[in-house]
Parts: C-alpha cells; sequence; structure tokens
C-alpha cells in the first residue's frame, strides 16, 4: 500500500500554519498560533475515529488507538512549532515531483539554491517527491513530517482493525524547538510503556544517543550617562557583552566548527543597549562532565571581565534543558531492539548516531518513559533551504506500523 499522497497532503497542510515557538514567553504553549495546528489534529484524530482524544491544558494533544491483540502500550510522539531561528510566517511548500538530481531553485529567493553539492543526501533522492518552501521561510518538515507520519498510520490502523497491534498513544506536543515540550505531567497522562519521537533525518537512523543540555543568559548592567559628559563615567554594557563572547572558545567550541561528539558554546541571541545587554547561549555535549566544563568556562570568562570593569554587573545563570537520554536507554534496550528488529523487517539496515540536539524523547526519558527517536526523512532543517522527500516518509509510516505488528507479535510469543 503506498502512503506518498496522504503523507504530501497531510505535510503540506500542516506546514503552512504557522506555529512558531518563543523562548521569552512564559506561557505555555510559548505561542497561541500552536494552537491552530493543535486543534486541526484534535479534530482530525476524532474524525479518524481515534479514542480519549484530548486538548491538554498544557498544549498536548492525546488520543488512543485501541488495540486489537496484546502488546505493550506504545506512545509515538511529535512536536508542532517550529524553530524560532528562521522565518516561519507565510510558508508556502511546494512539491517536486520526480525529482531529476539537478539543482531546486525557489520562486521567491532566485539566489537560493539546493543541489546535491550543499545536500548530499538528496543524490541519492532521484525519482522522489522533494517538499521545500519558497525561499523565504523554512518549510516546518521539523517536526510537522513526524506529525504528518503519524497521523498517517494511525489512520491506517484505524481503517484496517484486522492488523494486529497493541494500544497506541499519540501525542503531539508544543514547545520541543524550545527544550519545553515534556511538561511534568505529560509522562502520566502519556501512560505508554515506552515511546518513539517521529523527528530524526535519514532513512534508517534510530537513535537513543543525544545531546545533554544546558541553557545559559549572561545579563551585563553598566553605567548610562549622557555620552557628551561620560568620560571616567560611562561603563559600556554593550563593550563588556562583546568581550565576553570574543573571549569563549572560538575555534574548539562553537557549531560550525564541531561535529561527531564534538560539543559547542553556541550564543543564540544578543541584545540590549550600552546601559544593559544580555546573552543568550546553549550549552551542548555527550557526556556530563564536558556540559560542566562548558558552563565553568563560560563562568570564569564572565569573571574575568567582571574583573576588569568593578563598576559593572555581571552575572551568569545557567539552568539544565535536558539529558542525555543514553544514559537510562542503555540499561534497557528493547524499544531500540523493537525499532532496529522493524527496520530490518522492511529492508533497512539501522543505523544508530549520536543526536547533535535534543527531541522530546531526551526529557520522556529522563522522566521515566523510554523514548528512542525515528528517522522522517527532513533535511537542512532550520533555515529555508529545508526538504524531505515524501517516499522517504512513507518508510518512516511502514516503520512504525511494522514496530506495533512485532510487539504484538513478542507479547504472543
Amino acid at each position: 500500500m503506498s502512503f506518498d499522497r496522504e503523507l504530501e497532503e497531510r505535510l503540506v497542510r500542516y506546514c503552512a500554519v504557522d506555529t512558531q515557538s518563543d523562548d521569552d514567553s512564559p506561557t505555555a504553549p510559548s505561542t497561541v498560533i500552536q494552537y491552530d495546528l493543535l486543534r486541526t489534529l484534535q479534530a482530525e484524530l476524532t474524525e479518524i475515529g481515534a479514542q480519549d482524544v484530548t486538548l491538554t491544558d498544557y498544549g498536548v494533544v492525546l488520543a488512543t488507538i485501541p488495540g486489537t491483540a496484546p502488546g505493550p502500550t506504545i506512545g509515538l510522539l511529535a512536536h508542532v512549532d517550529t524553530a524560532p531561528q528562521f522565518n516561519a510566517t507565510g510558508v508556502k511548500p511546494r512539491v517536486i515531483r520526480g525529482y531529476n538530481g539537478g539543482d531546486i531553485t525557489y520562486p521567491d529567493n532566485p539566489d537560493l539554491v539546493l543541489s546535491p553539492g550543499n545536500s548530499p543526501y538528496l543524490g541519492s533522492k532521484q525519482g522522489h517527491d522533494i517538499v521545500t518552501a519558497s525561499g523565504l521561510t523554512l518549510l516546518g518538515a521539523d517536526d510537522k513530517a513526524g506529525v504528518a507520519i503519524i497521523m498517517t498510520a494511525m489512520n491506517h490502523l484505524l481503517q484496517n482493525p484486522d492488523i494486529p497491534h497493541g494500544p497506541v498513544r499519540v501525542a503531539f506536543t508544543p514547545d520541543e524547538e524550545i527544550g519545553r515540550g515534556v511538561g511534568p505531567e505529560l509522562p502520566k497522562d502519556l501512560g505508554a510503556d515506552f515511546a518513539y519521537t517521529f523527528d530524526g533525518g535519514r532513512v534508517g537512523e534510530i537513535e537513543y544517543e543525544s545531546f545533554s543540555a544546558d541553557g545559559a543568559e549572561v545579563i551585563v548592567k553598566g553605567v548610562s550617562i549622557h555620552p557628551g559628559y561620560a568620560k571616567d563615567k560611562m561603563v559600556n554594557a554593550a563593550h563588556l557583552a562583546a568581550r565576553i563572547v570574543s573571549m569563549l572558545p572560538q575555534s574548539t567550541m562553537v557549531p560550525e566548527l564541531t561535529e561527531g561528539r564534538e560539543g559547542f558554546i553556541h550564543v543564540t541571541d544578543m541584545e540590549g543597549g550600552s546601559s544593559e545587554m544580555r546573552i543568550k547561549l546553549i550549552l551542548r555535549d555527550f557526556e556530563l562532565d564536558g556540559l560542566a566544563e562548558k558552563g565553568e568556562i563560560l563562568r570564569k570568562v564572565c569573571d574575568a571581565v567582571q574583573a576588569t570593569e568593578p563598576r559593572a554587573e555581571i552575572t551568569c545563570t545557567i539552568a539544565p534543558q535536558y539529558r542525555n537520554m543514553r544514559y537510562w536507554l542503555e540499561k534497557d534496550m528493547t524499544p531500540v531492539d523493537l525499532a532496529r528488529d522493524a527496520a530490518a523487517a522492511i529492508g533497512l539496515d539501522p543505523v544508530s548516531v549520536p543526536i547533535r540536539g535534543g527531541t522530546d524523547g531526551s526529557r520522556l526519558t529522563e522522566m521515566g518513559v523510554p523514548t528512542p527517536n525515528l528517522f522522517t526523512g527532513m533535511q537542512m532543517i532550520h533555515g529555508p533551504l529545508e526538504w524531505v522527500s515524501v517516499q522517504d516518509m512513507a518508510k518512516a509510516t511502514e516503520l512504525g506500523l511494522t514496530l506495533l505488528q512485532r510487539a504484538s507479535e513478542q507479547a504472543r510469543g
């Protein structure tokens, strides 16, 4: 059975809805616009016959697909929000059918080009249907590809009750991109023995290791005075903030120069003026001691700059965001092994590589619900070159359905 057209229709429709999250907002979800897609999904799950469909007061859509055979209760998750790093307003998804292997240009940005040169994985997708945005926005396949995959798979299960599977719990979360997709209520409300996020990249990737992550904020308060009378009186917060950033490791610990298992310190935002500046950073490492080291580097830099100008006030606050899911999953690899077995059953060579990022599964696993991450096909995420193959999404849909069936087979012996 082909899932291509349903996946394409769902992805294009979901991506056209602006759901960008906002790290500076204190609400949950962080933006009201995320409800536009959450309520749509709530209605669609009800329409296809899912049970217990709920939109929680913390902004998660939950639903049950009743089991047709014995088996564990498995959760399937994807997040509806898109990344704050790039424009996500006015997304115009388009489909390049039967991709010919050459350059892909963009109607709203003629200087932008997607090709196997800047995205080598694209070179293996000749003949596929490729979905991109129009050049001025990200696409939002991260993670609306995952949303479309889960919705398509659940629709298939409900239309084919003869397929043996245990109970399935679906969760569509907000605010994953800002590290707030999993609140304290979700593990209990999900009610799953274990779960999977569909939030990965290349076909075959089954990920059980993520970064450990902290967020940091540095506030620099200077001394403000009229610049015409500032001699020996003004303390320029902007200058001090720039000094802090310049003193951080520039050749060994920035995202643009790291790969594999290397961590980083990343300045995401600087805002303010001569009287006060705010610097926002994210700290990432696969090991907790490496993460702590990066936090200590940041604190020492702030202390050193503070020492040069005692009239200023510099504060550095570091808070945990999520932890490497490997710490828990390596103690019980059952959900990982199940996904690998299902991948092999549909002709894939499963690959496990560390995620240079995090997922809702990082938090869920830490909170007691083992949750590896599965591929969707999405590539070049968080920018205007973002793309995904419909056929890769179809393979992810097949994987999800297969692992549900195999979990039931194992339960039945």
